[in-house]
């Protein structure tokens, strides 16, 4: 009985050994193809194989699209990335992650388990220098009251109101309000410095908190919610009473 049962237990651990191992041979696989994509610039092939939409940094447009990926596949890709991408060895620097998916070099590119493209965070001086240029459109744009900031971090838009939120460098969140039928153009009707970012486990929800007068408000962001989540909210609190809660959609990040 006692060879038996180690018998069957070598059985077990030697069948896990071939799992695993299997398992990291297919996402080696899926590495390799994406390396040899980026080196032969096979941007309708990697098109085919993205998650859209690719995330860029705010105020950078996302890409939505295989269209506006092959368009933009230089934007994002530049020689320095896909040089270090194609220079990437398929064991040693990727990382497999388990549901979260592939990972290189820290989090710079992430593919999901099936070896489509989800993440790219890396900006190439394309990208810097479009995102300054973007920047600085906006501020042109804005009261003079509120046309100072490090980074625009997101607009928001309830049934009531626009929401205007930037880091205004050091942890300083600045949070601007109109009602909704108003132009962004013009003075905001409430503006709160001082405001702190809160994040929430390694979902992705995230939410900026306000304080004036007593009241907090809170402007989440809902990566992670239930089917009928909206993609925003904001909530003002008296004390640990809600005196309103509007959900909101993201107009731009």
């Amino acid at each position: 009985m006692r060879s038996s049962s180690l018998f069957l237990a070598v059985l077990f651990f030697c069948g896990g050994c071939m799992v695993a191992q299997d398992s990291k041979s297919d996402y080696q696989k899926l590495v390799r193809k994406f390396i040899e994509n980026i080196k032969n610039d096979n941007k309708e092939a990697l098109g085919d194989w993205v998650v859209y939409p690719l995330k860029r940094e705010y105020p950078i447009s996302d890409i939505n699209d295989k269209a506006d990926f092959v368009k933009r596949y230089g934007e994002v890709f530049d020689s320095a990335l896909k040089n270090e991408i194609v220079k990437s060895d398929a064991v040693k620097s990727w990382s497999d992650m388990g549901l979260r998916g592939l990972m290189f070099n820290q989090g710079k590119i992430w593919l999901d388990t099936e070896g489509r493209l989800i993440a790219v965070n890396y900006q190439s001086k394309f990208e810097l220098d479009l995102k300054k240029s973007l920047i600085a459109a906006q501020k042109k744009n804005l009261d003079p009251s509120i046309a100072f900031f490090q980074t625009p971090i997101c607009i928001l838009e309830t049934s009531k109101f626009k929401i205007r939120i930037d880091h205004l460098g050091n942890n300083n969140y600045r949070y601007a309000s109109w009602s909704v039928e108003k132009k962004m153009t013009e003075k905001p009707d409430l503006v709160i410095n001082g405001g702190v970012l809160v994040v929430e486990g390694i979902g992705g929800n995230h939410q900026y908190e306000f304080r004036k007068d007593g009241n907090v408000y809170e402007c989440a962001i809902i990566v992670l919610g239930e089917k009928n989540s909206p993609p925003a909210r904001l909530r003002v609190y008296q004390g640990k009473k809600v005196i309103l809660s509007q959900d909101a959609k993201i107009i731009a990040k």
